[in-house]
């Protein structure tokens, strides 16, 4: 299948945030792919004591929920910092966190496109310490920090996959 950024798609909308549009549905479209055929287990199981599946998922949609306050010139609210506590050990199952994900994409995308372009120079600034940014930078950062997320909780699930395959094999043998 063709990625997103070479389809010819939202031409409406001018480079940047037609890039940053189509990296967030390269995102959703990969983890659907990958990541939706895991069951409530496979999501949040740790291979090797890495980050599970469902942390990235629920890491990338309240990451961009964080990363857009900022680009639009807030702070992060009570509820925004109590959902970055919870990213590792939130109680979910397979189908919410996956809601979580889907929804989290798209309502990032909504406000990615509610962002003039004549705002990117602005300056911004992240968290306690106010880091020093701007505007396009946390929206080039909403793509490539999904991204990498995306990567991860690819391999993750992949590595549980072969874990269920070998499972399966030895259960074979063993029958």
């Amino acid at each position: 299948m063709v990625e997103p950024w070479l389809r010819g798609t939202l031409t409406e909308f001018s480079a940047v945030p037609r890039q940053i549009l189509h990296a967030l549905e390269l995102a959703a479209e990969d983890i659907e792919l990958w990541c939706a055929g895991l069951s409530d287990a496979e999501m949040e199981t740790r291979p090797f004591g890495i980050a599970p599946v469902g942390f990235h998922l629920r890491h990338i949609a309240r990451s961009l929920d964080r990363l857009l306050s900022y680009a639009e010139g807030d702070q992060l609210s009570p509820a925004q910092l109590t959902g970055l506590s919870t990213e590792l050990t939130a109680p979910l199952d397979a189908a919410a966190t996956l809601v979580e994900f889907r929804e989290g994409i798209s309502l990032a995308m909504q406000r990615v496109i509610a962002i003039s372009s004549d705002t990117y120079d602005e300056p911004r600034f992240v968290g306690r310490k106010r880091l020093p940014t701007t505007v396009g930078g946390l929206l080039v950062h909403c793509a490539e920090h999904t991204q990498r997320h995306v990567g991860q909780a690819i391999t993750t699930a992949k590595a549980v996959a072969g874990m269920r395959l070998e499972r399966t094999s030895d259960d074979a043998e063993v029958g």
